[in-house]
């Protein structure tokens, strides 16, 4: 154990032996704050997309969601890293903990060149073979190769945040993306409210902010001395290293990919009701993420604590510990269901001001999208309890299935089905994200069982090897 700093391992204890609830509580509750102030970041940046105008907020919100379509893979490789990470952690293996850093570094690297090369210099072809809209296009360009140069940088930051939330450094996480936020939400008020710039600067911002993440990241790595420090000499990319993380990310990359695919195809969708629908989409879906940011952020931190459990033995633990994440991700959407219900008319009237006028058509649009939407809070509050689950254990490919069902199964086609059976308008939308956020939880309670009856067949047997629940 001596590769390990006295604080890891005092985390590491406590992740192993602390009350279930008190551990899910200290170690998430930071990550859901954290989530939900990117979720407002994002808000705020909405509305300085909503100042410039409508059609503004439009081209933001259809290219947010291509940007995450590419935001996948460095995603996927942070999340199976860490899940490997964690596994070693629990277990007290420094040195594979060590590999398993520097390799996962290097990867980040690799995949942020390759995006930069493929990307910047094809990015209006890119665009319109997404099937984006020619005026969001004309709008956004600009804006959309700032946003793949910034993701350049992201996949490395976001390879680093999650081997921090491996280590239990959730406040840490929480301080320094406070900091980031006040620069990137600074810079862009800057840009448009003082200079009257565009949305290609509301994208600069960004990307300075992230510039600012990563001198940080880098700095924080050379004066880390414990097993968690990158070294060159560590990268180990044979097959018994990096085979096995990319084993775990590759489900993970390709169900975000497919899931950011989808809303593509569902911004596509929904321009048939006319530009502005897009943008009222995309505000819903960002008034959506003030409660469901919190569940993702006890995703975010309950996948490593079960993936050190069971990197520990501790089968029995981990259904605690998942049983909990149940509790608190209901809790959190019951809650968020109230509050939304009673403040959607003021949020739809904040986005719908723009610095010429207020846009009562807008407003209008984004209520009737949400009312429907918001629906859905408590069954994603279920499914992200599970995907904690699922990940902790490895089981990407699952959270693969679940997740592509909720966009191709639970959601294209019923918006299909609105447009080409029932005379509803923009509506519709909504009442397709209802239906697919409410079949997900559902779906995910029947992807739960067989896990959890496995889990506590483990838990009877003996001299169970972790080996034998890797896929």
């Amino acid at each position: 154990m001596a590769g390990f700093s006295k604080k890891d391992e005092a985390f590491r204890q406590f992740a192993l032996t602390g009350s279930p609830l008190w551990v899910i509580l200290s170690t998430c509750t930071p990550l859901a704050l954290y989530q939900a102030l990117q979720s407002i970041f994002k808000i705020f940046d909405a509305l300085m997309a909503a100042y410039i105008g409508a059609e503004a907020v439009s081209a933001v919100s259809a290219l947010s969601q291509v940007t995450l379509m590419v935001t996948a893979l460095g995603s996927g490789l942070a999340v199976g890293g860490s899940i490997k990470i964690s596994a070693a952690y629990g277990r007290g293996d420094d040195e594979a903990v060590r590999r398993q850093v520097s390799t996962v570094y290097a990867m980040a690297i690799i995949v942020s060149l390759l995006v930069a090369v493929t990307l910047i210099p094809f990015a209006e072809g890119f665009l319109r073979l997404l099937r984006t809209p020619e005026e969001l296009i004309a709008t956004g360009v600009g804006y959309f190769r700032i946003e793949i140069l910034t993701l350049v940088i992201q996949f490395f930051n976001t390879v680093y945040i999650a081997i921090a939330r491996s280590r239990g450094q959730a406040k840490m996480i929480l301080a320094l993306n406070l900091v980031i936020i006040v620069v990137k939400l600074g810079l862009s008020a800057f840009f448009v409210y003082i200079l009257h710039s565009g949305v290609v600067m509301i994208a600069v911002a960004t990307l300075i902010s992230q510039l600012l993440l990563l001198v940080f990241a880098l700095v924080s790595m050379s004066r880390d001395d414990g097993a968690f420090r990158f070294s060159l000499k560590n990268i180990h990319m044979e097959a018994g290293t990096a085979g096995p993380i990319l084993n775990l990310s590759y489900p993970v990359a390709a169900e975000k990919l497919l899931f950011s695919a989808g809303k593509v195809i569902i911004n596509s969708m929904s321009g048939r009701y006319g530009s502005l629908t897009v943008g009222a989409l995309g505000i819903s879906n960002n008034i959506g993420g003030l409660t469901t940011s919190l569940h993702l952020g006890f995703t975010d931190g309950g996948a490593p604590l079960i993936s050190q459990n069971r990197g520990a033995g501790k089968y029995r633990r981990t259904l605690h510990l998942y049983y909990w994440l149940l509790v608190v991700d209901i809790v959190i959407g019951t809650v968020g269901l109230a509050l939304v219900s009673t403040c959607l008319p003021w949020l739809a009237t904040v986005f719908a001001q723009s610095k010429n006028n207020f846009d009562q058509e807008f407003c209008d649009m984004i209520v009737a999208i949400h009312r429907w939407e918001m629906l859905g809070y408590i069954t994603l509050g279920i499914n992200s309890a599970t995907i904690s689950l699922l990940l902790g254990y490895g089981y990407t490919k699952l959270t693969l299935i679940l997740n592509v069902a909720r966009v191709f199964v639970f959601r294209v086609p019923v918006l299909w089905a609105f447009q080409q059976f029932t005379s509803i308008g923009s509506e519709a939308v909504g009442m397709t994200m209802m239906v697919s956020n409410v079949c997900t939880g559902l779906a995910a309670i029947v992807f739960a069982i067989p896990v959890v009856r496995r889990i506590r067949r483990l838990s009877r047997e003996e001299n169970i090897t972790i080996g034998g629940m890797e896929q």
